[in-house]
């Protein structure tokens, strides 16, 4: 016992060094940089390279956010950067964005304990559970679940995960590829459905900025959809590895080395995030399959009914669940009680999309954005068009993880830029929503990486590392397909 009180004080030692180093370090790159962020050129990347390499060495996300936006205060406020972060806490939490995220995600979080309590996702596991046979079947039921509830990542992530992972386990298939799967499946097939949440969004976006007219945002969305490389290659590419054409590779490859070893399916930490806080499903005495869709269905309908609002949909859903269940026999206070121990469950992934949504909105203040595409644009030729917007674009997502905040920012700048250039607006749009879904595959913070690990009882940053070497082959064939796609076209 008192070696191992002499190690934790040794460890605690350690940390207040090494943190003490670094808060160090930021003072003197505080008073070393110019006064005016205008005059920062390429020093706006240092607090987006700090993150990086802090989340790499020690896996630690909520840190590395929470230190590279006060790396970034400090850059640009000096000694005042304790009110700054205070003031960028707060505008984080005001945004829209971050109360969508509250509402959905902590609700959705609340369905699923709903559907968990009544037995609805172990009766779901059973079903399928008696019709699949393999673990290569079952991770296809796992991607076919996924694009069946495509309607909207966030509702696909979370649906398939709860639905999915107990199958899975059953396989000894390790979390992170459980997750692959399900992340891999969500966003792309969304992006490149007619009828989802995002081809709304972007179509919307289209209309603001000229590029569509009203009323015609879905077909012009849909001219986009064939130039969305990433998502059709990354859907190969998982087809391809979970038939075993493509081999299990770097960490990914060490998961499975993990569970054939005789370790756990899921990898450290993952407790943390994990939607069912690391319980097994409740099996009621008489489990019903039909409240797993009946609420999964009542939710589509709902989103379906407001025009694709998730977030009126989800409140919907919750209302009407309530009277499906109650009269099924669930006391109204136990329904109460469930809501509140789902909304609970999601406290670290909303934590995790706030604490992003504060580095993105200090970045923009240490001018990092517009310093990428100043650098990326300056010298720019039509046939390098495509590949140009899906890289920098990707780059600024992974790095940011904005989520469709990135969308917001990208088309109302390459629109004029193509028109300008004489170029293909659909390409580029094509790129730029390629480039959204390559950026929260691999960044660890992101609302995909964050959702599908917490669905699927996975660690995020083990999901993000184990999912990028597979994600970075579909970007860099992208990548590639856009510089031939623009030689070809102009």
């Amino acid at each position: 016992m008192e070696g191992t009180k002499e190690t934790s004080k040794n460890d605690f030692k350690k940390l207040l060094i090494v943190y003490g180093i670094i808060f160090a370090a930021f003072i003197l790159i505080g008073f070393l940089v110019p006064d005016n962020p205008d005059d920062f050129g390429i020093l706006t990347t240092i607090p987006a390279i700090f993150m990086i390499i802090f989340i790499f060495r020690t896996k630690r996300i909520v840190e590395g956010l929470t230190l590279a936006t006060i790396l970034c205060c400090i850059m640009v406020h000096k000694g005042s950067f304790i009110p700054a972060f205070a003031d960028i806490a707060q505008v984080a939490m005001l945004r829209e964005d971050t109360a969508f995220l509250i509402i959905v995600c902590g609700l959705m979080g609340s369905l699923v304990a709903l559907i968990e309590k009544n037995g609805g996702g172990f009766a779901f596991g059973e079903f399928v559970a008696s019709r699949v046979k393999s673990p290569k079947l079952a991770l296809f039921g796992t991607m076919l679940c996924s694009a069946l509830f495509s309607l909207d990542d966030y509702l696909s992530s979370l649906t398939s995960g709860i639905a999915m992972t107990p199958v899975n386990d059953r396989y000894k298939i390790p979390r992170e590829m459980t997750a692959y799967v399900i992340d891999t499946t969500a966003a792309p097939v969304s992006v490149l459905n007619p009828i989802s949440t995002w081809a709304v969004f972007i179509g919307s976006l289209m209309v603001a900025n000229g590029i569509a007219e009203e009323g015609q945002q879905l077909p012009t969305y849909m001219a986009t959809v064939p130039f969305n490389f990433y998502a059709v290659f990354a859907l190969l590419i998982m087809i391809l590895t979970v038939l075993g054409v493509i081999p299990k590779i770097g960490p990914m490859k060490g998961a499975y080395e993990r569970v054939a070893a005789g370790g756990p399916l899921a990898p450290p930490d993952s407790e943390k995030i994990d939607i069912r806080s690391g319980k097994d499903s409740i099996v009621p005495e008489n489990p019903k399959l039909r409240n797993f869709f009946a609420p999964i269905l009542i939710l589509i309908g709902a989103v379906a009914f407001f025009d694709f609002d998730m977030q009126k949909g989800i409140i919907t859903a919750i209302f009407i669940c309530f009277i499906y269940f109650v009269a099924q026999g669930m006391d109204p206070e136990e329904f109460a009680d469930t809501v509140v121990e789902g909304l609970k469950n999601m406290v670290l992934p909303i934590l995790l999309m706030i604490l992003a949504f504060c580095f993105a909105e200090a970045s923009q203040q240490v001018g990092f954005i517009d310093y990428v595409i100043d650098v990326a644009v300056r010298n720019i030729t039509l046939p390098f068009l495509p590949v140009t917007v899906f890289l920098v674009f990707a780059a600024t997502e992974f790095i940011m993880g904005i989520n469709w905040g990135m969308y917001i920012i990208a088309i109302p700048i390459v629109a004029p830029i193509t028109l300008a250039l004489g170029g293909n607006i659909a390409v580029t749009v094509g790129a730029v929503a390629a480039a959204g879904v390559w950026g929260s595959h691999c960044c660890f913070y992101s609302d995909a990486t964050i959702l599908t690990s917490s669905s699927t009882g996975c660690n995020n940053f083990r999901h993000g590392i184990t999912q990028i070497p597979y994600g970075v082959m579909a970007g860099v064939i992208s990548a590639i397909g856009y510089i031939i796609l623009g030689h070809v076209i102009y």
